[in-house]
């Protein structure tokens, strides 16, 4: 004889099955591995990696007015993609001078020196903490990578994040294998906020500075931006508007900078949109 607990089981059984049928439905696809050896680029998030199949980059004749900058970073990273000997870097300095620019060029021209064999992973500040178990997958690819950090700047009182970066460059038990470089970018070469650097306090904000100086003192490579001149910024222009076949007059482009109150590589592009658009052009 059937007990009526049976009975009240076996009739809830096509009601959990399609409860539990309607919950897979609802549930995100697991997400695909990343092949790490397919795309020139990827994101990483902390916890997980996303492909770019596009490295966007500028030309590298198209940057100009750091030419002597330009010739240093390639150098490195040519040497990454073939697997020599090369820097940890800090790009540090004004804003708007093409540090990220000339980072991801360079990934781009070595891609096609040394087709794939060196990828760009861009990881966001707030992702720093996840970037072990990057190293970690990173390590175990047969292939060279440059991890950038674009715009590196701690929070006031923050002393663990140096000493983690500190301890990937110099060997610490997280450092980064030898077929992975740090590129950084900051505005300041001390990696640290203008706050900071102004205080008056000569005790723990000299102290904290001189602990992110010492940051800076780990990149094998450390190369300075500064605002361009005149004549620099109207060289940039003129490389752009030459390879994108517009016409251009120095006045108006002066002019466009004293409205934007700089004289900088972004500011020039901006001019150089400008022009495209008023000839109804894309660029």
């Amino acid at each position: 004889m059937t007990s009526p607990d049976h009975l009240a089981t076996t009739a809830a059984l096509p009601v959990l099955t399609r409860i539990a049928a309607a919950l897979e439905r609802l549930a995100p696809p697991p997400v695909a591995p990343v092949d790490w050896r397919g795309a020139p680029a990827y994101v990483w998030s902390g916890s997980g990696a996303r492909a770019v199949p596009r490295l966007d980059a500028p030309a590298l004749d198209l940057l100009r007015g750091i030419d002597s900058q330009k010739a240093r970073v390639v150098a490195n990273v040519e040497r990454l993609a073939a697997g020599h000997a090369a820097h940890d870097m800090l790009l540090w300095g004004s804003r708007g001078m093409g540090k990220s620019a000339l980072l991801r060029a360079a990934v781009r021209a070595a891609d096609a020196t040394h087709p794939g064999r060196i990828a760009l992973v861009q990881v966001a500040q707030e992702a720093l903490s996840g970037m072990a178990g990057l190293f970690a997958t990173l390590g175990g690819v047969d292939r060279n990578f440059l991890v950038f950090i674009d715009d590196l700047g701690f929070e006031e009182g923050d002393g663990s994040g140096p000493r983690v970066l500190r301890s990937w460059l110099e060997g610490g038990v997280e450092a980064r294998p030898a077929n992975v470089r740090l590129a950084v970018t900051s505005n300041r070469r001390a990696i640290v906020g203008r706050t900071m650097a102004e205080q008056d306090d000569p005790i723990n904000p000299r102290d904290v500075v001189d602990e992110r100086l010492a940051l800076a003192d780990r990149f094998g490579l450390s190369v300075g931006f500064h605002n361009c001149d005149q004549d620099a910024y109207l060289a940039i222009i003129a490389g752009y508007a030459e390879s994108f076949g517009l016409d251009w007059e120095g006045g108006d482009a002066l002019e466009w900078s004293r409205r934007r109150g700089a004289r900088s590589g972004r500011v020039a592009w901006q001019y150089v949109n400008e022009l495209a658009g008023r000839a109804g052009k894309a660029i």
